[in-house]
């Protein structure tokens, strides 16, 4: 796999447009980010390298087989992307499903779509990841999903023998 260079930085789209947006945005997303049928947003789970506290951060995300895949839309210099790499993995909240990671690795567009492309739709591919200036991507090796962890919404009950009897929607 080809490593992305260590200093790759966020497009001038990403700056100007998406990171103001993102002050508003976040909070919103990451009330609805990691539940099951929200595909388009994952909660990074991580730990300040220096202070130690604690981080839910929402990011795109997809699975490719063993692997999560994160565009990194503002480089590898944000916090988020250096706190995960320095910490070795992180928790990662995506379908409805905890699953904890390792092995951070930091892919070109090349390597990544090599990896997972598939888990990317056309237009993501070749589209949107572009017009955003994706071109770094985060490759999170999934150890398991954690124990305890019901496959299932949020906000639903199944009617499911392992759940128990069916209860009312919430």
């Amino acid at each position: 796999m080809t490593h992305a260079p260590p200093s790759s930085r966020p497009s001038g789209f990403a700056r100007v447009v998406l990171g103001p947006m993102t002050r508003v945005l976040n909070p919103v997303i990451a009330r609805v980010a990691g539940r099951r049928h929200v595909r388009f947003a994952a909660q990074i789970h991580h730990r300040g390298r220096r202070s130690g506290r604690p981080y839910i951060t929402p990011a795109s995300a997809r699975r490719a087989g063993p692997y999560l895949i994160i565009p990194l839309t503002f480089g590898t210099g944000s916090d988020r992307c250096r706190n995960v790499l320095a910490a070795g993995g992180c928790t990662v909240r995506w379908n409805g499903a905890t699953y904890a990671t390792e092995r951070p690795q930091v892919l070109d567009d090349e390597a990544a779509m090599a990896v997972g492309g598939a888990a990317f739709s056309r237009l993501e591919r070749h589209v949107l990841l572009p017009l955003m200036g994706v071109s770094t991507f985060l490759l999170l090796r999934i150890l398991t999903p954690i124990p305890g962890d019901a496959r299932r919404p949020d906000h639903v009950r199944e009617r499911d023998p392992a759940f128990g009897p069916a209860t009312a929607w919430r």
